[in-house]
C-alpha cells in the first residue's frame, strides 16, 4: 500500500502550442492537509482536473491512492472533489440536492443530515438551493464533495464567498478531517488561510513546481524582511533605492518597502533613510510568512 495520496512525475498539459502544465513533480503524504498555490492562470485547476480523470495529460505520469491517473474508476470512489464551484438544481432543497447526488452515485443518504450539520448547513438544509448565499453555496459543495467518505479530498477555492467565521468554520473542519485520516489537495487564493492549516506545501508558477514539501521546511528557509514606510508614498522609491543601493533585494507593495535583509540591518537603515530627510512611520524585521514567501518566489506582485 503506498503511502502517498498523490504522487505525480512529469505531469504535463498542452493547448496547442500553449503550455498550462510543465513536467510538475510533487507527492502528497496520506493524512496530510496539502496547501496547492500560484498565481491565477498558473495551472492549479487543470492539475486538478488531470488528477481527477477529468481531462488526460499530455505527458507524464501520476497516481492517487496508489492508483494510476490512467485508470480514474479504481480510485474516483475513494475521492471527495470540489472543482470550479459546486453545480445544483436550483429549484430543491440543499439536503434533497445531497440525496440526488448520494442516490446517484451509490451512497448512502443517511450520512447527508449529518454532512449538513459538519458545514454548518443543519437548519437551512430545507431551503431551496437558489436562495443560499454564495458562502451556503461552498459548504453545500463541500458536503457534497464529503458523500463518499473519501480518503483524498480535493477542493478548488472552497473558502470563497466565505465570511471570516465560514472560512474559520471551513479551516476547522479540514484540519478535523485530516486528524482523522483523510488526505486533503485544496487550493486557495487565501494563503494566510492555508498557512494556518497546511502540513504540505506545492507552489505552481507559470505551469512549473517551483517548491513541493514541508511548509516549515519552506519558512525556515526563507531570508527575514525588513518593512518599511514612510511619512509620505513619495518617500517609497527613495527607501527602496537605499535598500538595493546596499545589496539587498527589495519591492514596493502594499505602500510599504519589503526588503530582504538581516533584521541588525534596520538600524542602518533607519539611519540611511534619516540621513536621506525621511522620517520612517515604521520598521518593522521580521520572518516572511507564507504570502511574502509566495511572492517570492512566483514574482507575483
Amino acid at each position: 500500500m503506498s503511502n502517498t495520496a498523490i504522487s505525480v512525475t512529469d505531469l504535463s498539459k498542452k493547448y496547442g502550442d500553449q503550455v498550462a502544465v510543465s513536467h510538475a513533480t510533487f507527492e502528497v503524504p496520506l493524512g496530510t492537509i496539502c496547501g496547492f498555490v500560484g498565481p491565477n492562470g498558473s495551472g492549479k485547476t487543470t492539475t486538478m482536473r488531470m488528477l481527477l480523470g477529468l481531462i488526460t495529460p499530455t505527458g507524464g505520469t501520476g497516481e492517487i491512492l496508489g492508483e494510476s491517473i490512467k485508470h480514474p474508476e479504481k480510485y474516483l470512489p475513494r475521492v471527495g472533489a470540489m472543482i470550479e464551484g459546486p453545480a445544483f438544481y436550483p429549484a430543491l432543497s440543499g439536503k434533497e440536492n445531497l440525496n440526488v447526488l448520494a442516490t446517484l452515485g451509490g451512497f448512502s443518504t443517511d450520512r447527508v443530515q449529518g454532512l449538513l450539520e459538519q458545514v454548518g448547513l443543519g437548519d437551512r438544509g430545507k431551503s431551496k438551493f437558489k436562495t443560499y448565499s454564495l458562502g451556503m453555496k461552498q459548504r453545500l459543495g463541500i458536503a457534497a464533495a464529503l458523500l463518499p467518505n473519501p480518503k483524498l479530498l480535493m477542493l478548488d477555492e472552497p473558502t470563497n464567498g466565505l465570511d471570516p467565521e465560514g472560512i474559520q468554520e471551513v479551516r476547522a473542519l479540514l484540519r478535523s478531517l485530516a486528524n482523522d485520516g483523510t488526505s486533503v489537495f485544496v487550493s486557495s487564493h487565501l494563503l494566510s488561510e492555508l498557512e494556518l492549516i497546511s502540513d504540505y506545501l506545492v507552489m505552481l508558477r507559470k505551469g512549473e513546481v517551483v517548491f513541493t514539501g514541508k511548509m516549515s521546511d519552506l519558512m525556515l528557509s526563507q531570508q527575514p524582511v525588513i518593512i518599511a514606510k514612510g511619512e509620505n508614498e513619495n518617500d517609497l522609491t527613495l527607501l527602496l533605492a537605499i535598500a538595493q543601493q546596499a545589496g539587498h533585494h527589495a519591492t514596493i507593495r502594499d505602500g510599504a518597502v519589503h526588503v530582504q535583509g538581516p533584521a541588525d540591518w534596520a538600524i542602518e537603515f533607519n539611519r540611511a533613510a534619516f540621513n536621506a530627510g525621511i522620517t520612517l512611520s515604521q520598521l518593522t524585521p521580521q520572518l516572511p510568512n507564507l504570502e511574502e514567501t509566495f511572492f517570492e518566489m512566483t514574482g507575483d506582485k
